[in-house]
């Protein structure tokens, strides 16, 4: 890791659960935030200098079909990290599927379909490993001592936590989805990742990871006296634009208010067609007042690579229809060499199985790498 500001860096005073809360609720405060914002603007530069030095740990559950917004979101995102030489493990998290729900649905047939979007819009299984949860077991063993240094108050007032039991709708929570963020700890440190794509709404999941590091080696010593077992885990936050849904909410698979990115230029049309706008005939791109018809104008400037004042003025008093129009031939467009691959990939699913057994070999190789030194540290190792 790079030379950075780190609250816990210098601070050899154990981790409390006074602390720990305290931490988690500044990291979504104005000032918590700037000072992400500044490590990440730090690491950004750094990337374009030393990509090598840095291990990258993202991922996506299978619970729909990713679209478009997943696309300029993050998956965009990770492509680029990756070309520039950032070592870049991508998980299809499985197991987080039942954290909030009664089974898996149709689990394999949306895995592979993550599978074969990843590799079409460019994620290279030379140069990512792509794996997933349920296959690599050292993974989810990090759990257990993981568990033993958080407590459930902690877990209770943790800010994903909550948010995800909100969104459950008030239904019992489970013992899984209690214990989230310590899975997505084990997720980013298994691999001892030390660079984390977020949005600045998962900050409190990164921290989590944080704490859970720095505690494992205060309580369960280190392997090496000179270094931590776990690095601490850094935010890459986002800059891209966020992208609303049809209906002007957010854009997610739960609402049916995506663009798959697997969608046929026909179910794009369509689903453009039905978009929310407003009653007003001149197109402007004014996100604040007008966020429905901004968010398409947006989706154009973002499919087209053009300002979207300048789309929004061009369109002018064409209306809504005019809009539509435009913004279906960007998106089908600029999605037409990505579904072409990805109908490719679908087709031969015995070369999408040997990229998911070669990923899940490589993460096994290093996630059991990680669960021997873990066991060292904890005086667990008897032969």
């Amino acid at each position: 890791m790079i030379a950075m500001t780190d609250q816990y860096k210098d601070n050899k005073e154990p981790i409390t659960e006074d602390s720990v809360e305290k931490n988690l609720a500044d990291s979504t405060s104005e000032a918590s935030l700037q000072a992400s914002v500044s490590r990440s603007k730090a690491i950004e530069d750094d990337l374009s200098v030393n990509p090598e030095k840095y291990r990258m740990l993202t991922g996506d559950r299978p619970t729909g079909e990713l679209h478009i917004g997943h696309y300029f979101g993050s998956l965009a995102n990770r492509v680029r990290l990756q070309n520039a030489g950032v070592e870049s493990f991508v998980l299809i998290a499985d197991y987080q599927v039942i954290t909030d729900r009664d089974g898996v649905g149709p689990i394999k047939d949306r895995v592979y379909s993550a599978l074969a979007n990843y590799i079409a819009v460019g994620i290279d299984p030379d140069k990512s490993t792509i794996f997933t949860h349920s296959a690599v077991p050292a993974l989810n063993q990090l759990m257990l001592p993981f568990l033993s240094v958080v407590t459930d108050s902690e877990l209770y007032r943790n800010p994903t936590v909550k948010s995800e039991h909100e969104a459950t709708g008030g239904r019992p929570m489970s013992g899984l989805l209690l214990t989230y963020p310590v899975h997505q700890a084990a997720d980013i440190l298994f691999c001892k990742a030390n660079l984390v794509p977020v949005g600045k709404d998962q900050l409190p999941h990164l921290e989590q990871a944080r704490v859970i590091a720095r505690r494992f080696d205060e309580r369960y010593g280190r392997v090496d006296k000179d270094k931590p077992v776990f690095p601490s885990p850094e935010a890459l936050l986002s800059g891209a634009s966020s992208i609303l849904g049809l209906d002007g909410k957010k854009m997610s698979k739960s609402h049916g208010n995506t663009i798959e990115i697997g969608m046929s230029s026909d179910e794009t049309a369509k689903r453009i067609k039905k978009a929310v706008t407003d009653s007003e005939r001149h197109i402007t791109f004014d996100p604040k007042n007008r966020p429905e018809v901004s968010n398409l104008v947006n989706l154009a400037a973002l499919c087209t690579d053009q300002d979207p004042v300048a789309i929004a003025e061009k369109i002018g008093d064409g209306g809504a229809g005019q809009l539509k129009k435009l913004v279906t031939e960007s998106v089908n467009e600029y999605f037409a060499p990505i579904r072409a691959r990805r109908a490719e990939l679908v087709a031969d699913h015995g070369y999408l199985e040997k990229i998911l057994a070669d990923g899940n070999e490589v993460a096994n190789e290093v996630g059991n790498k990680t669960l021997n030194e873990v066991r060292s540290a904890m005086q667990m190792i008897y032969y």
